[in-house]
């Protein structure tokens, strides 16, 4: 595992404020749509209930990881859940040595090309580029080409919008949060339905900007 199991699901719904219940409906409703990837963030209450719950229930179908991970000891406790990934949203040297010691992807969140470089030498599998509204698919364009080596994945302000003009830049997947999952709303059969809805359409996107890259390398472009 690492950064080439995230770039094969593509897209990361992050999942603030689930319970253990909820998250098999939410999941579920994700998996129909084509996303497989949960990210739990770990400031909601029972979080690594609701990590044990969906790991335990989805199995290796669906990625279950935590989210919002600030500290070694946070990690291992999401890691003794189930999670099979840590999305971090700083460069933490001990958080990532954390996730390597028990073989889970690391990503940190990292702004400027230097936390960038510093996290993947610390040993992250990719980096989490975060907050990516405040900069845009440009700026990882701009990355991309001096650290090619390093796989980047946006999250903060991503959408139905700009996530193929992310892929274009370079992206190996991107990461979704209230656009596409709000567990606030009461979750009806019509919520869970729309954003199955949602999920695929997130995943055309994700598909057709990999898509359009391949063929514009075919064509020397």
């Amino acid at each position: 595992m690492g950064a080439a199991e995230i770039r094969k699901r593509g897209v990361v719904a992050v999942i603030r404020g689930a319970t253990p219940e909820s998250i098999l409906s939410i999941g579920s409703a994700l998996k129909a749509g084509g996303v497989t990837a949960l990210e739990i963030t770990m400031e909601t209450p029972k979080a690594s209930s609701v990590i044990e719950s969906a790991a335990s229930h989805f199995g290796s179908d669906v990625l279950v990881g935590a989210g919002t991970v600030l500290d070694p000891e946070t990690a291992r406790a999401a890691i003794m859940s189930g999670a099979k990934f840590i999305f971090s949203p700083t460069v933490k040297k001990e958080t990532i040595a954390m996730a390597k010691r028990y073989g889970v992807i690391s990503v940190p969140g990292a702004f400027t090309p230097t936390e960038i470089l510093t996290a993947f030498e610390y040993g992250a599998d990719l980096i989490k580029v975060f907050p990516a509204d405040s900069v845009g698919p440009g700026y990882l364009k701009n990355i991309a080409g001096p650290l090619p080596h390093i796989p980047l994945m946006p999250t903060g302000g991503v959408d139905l919008h700009n996530t193929g003009d992310y892929i274009r830049a370079g992206a190996i997947a991107v990461g979704v949060g209230s656009t596409l999952v709000n567990t606030k709303a009461e979750l009806t059969d019509q919520v869970l339905y729309q954003m199955t809805e949602k999920a695929a359409a997130f995943m055309e996107e994700v598909n057709k900007a990999r898509n359009t890259e391949k063929f514009s390398q075919v064509r020397g472009g």
